[in-house]
């Protein structure tokens, strides 16, 4: 097999996780053209629609399921429908996200910390067990990536909503232990982390805190926030044949900003 054959998904199946916009959509989009087909999972039906449909222009199947997998509930139906239809899948992609509360440590309400968590983490840990637990089950492998962040490694400044940071670092952990449990199942576990991305929350957060904005773009090795393009080889990377080693890996992807 030649080292490009290797990038190639002809005929898996992927469930992804906020993946009608940002960077879910672009990783979706790439791996559709690696061969794969997608079923897509989000709130917004229009943005579901719209990216199915590009999928499908690239020639490949795709659904979409409307919910909120912030809310376990939701997550777990979601899953079971996808199941029922497609699974089990072979690669699944943990992309919904987000901080959504700028509120220090010491005026955090309980209820807001918990959602965040649950947004986060608990969403990961459900579609990991119910999509990722299928694959182990079927004993044929699979591909699981789990969006994270370097916000999981270092605290952002000038923002509050701890709970992101701590959710994101127990995605690397969670990350890490369930590669170790199923790689001898051949299903891989690994991490993207991304650093400053210009998707549409952070638009938002740059038109209310443009000065937290700015420094966080100055303290960019490489000059400037990424594209969420930029992210798409990577997922074709981690979900290909081309990752066949690599597990339990958290792969930042931030121009350097860690670096300092």
């Amino acid at each position: 097999m030649g080292v490009l054959e290797r990038f190639r998904l002809d005929g898996k199946r992927l469930f992804i996780t906020g993946g009608s916009r940002g960077l879910g959509r672009e990783m979706s989009l790439a791996i559709a053209e690696a061969g794969a087909g997608v079923t897509l999972v989000g709130r917004d039906e229009a943005s579901l629609r719209q990216t199915a449909a590009e999928i499908a222009a690239r020639g490949q199947p795709a659904d979409f399921l409307i919910a909120d997998v912030g809310q376990p509930g939701e997550a777990e139906r979601a899953c079971q429908e996808a199941l029922d239809r497609h699974g089990p899948f072979d690669i699944l992609i943990n992309n919904v996200g987000g901080r959504r509360i700028d509120i220090p440590t010491q005026e955090l309400p309980t209820e807001k910390w918990q959602q965040i968590l649950d947004l986060n983490l608990t969403s990961t840990f459900i579609c990991t067990r119910m999509i990722g637990g299928a694959m182990v089950s079927r004993g044929t492998g699979g591909r699981v990536i789990n969006i994270a962040s370097i916000s999981g490694m270092v605290a952002n400044r000038g923002i509050g909503g701890r709970s992101y940071e701590t959710s994101k670092a127990a995605v690397i952990a969670f990350t890490r232990a369930t590669a170790a449990d199923w790689a001898p199942h051949k299903v891989t576990v690994n991490a993207i982390c991304p650093g400053g991305f210009m998707t549409e929350p952070n638009q938002r957060w740059a038109q209310l805190n443009p000065e937290i904005i700015n420094t966080f773009r100055n303290l960019i090795p490489t000059g400037d926030f990424g594209q969420p393009e930029d992210l798409g080889p990577l997922a074709v990377y981690l979900a290909s044949d081309a990752s066949r080693y690599m597990t339990g890996a958290a792969l930042v992807i931030d121009g350097g900003y860690t670096l300092w």
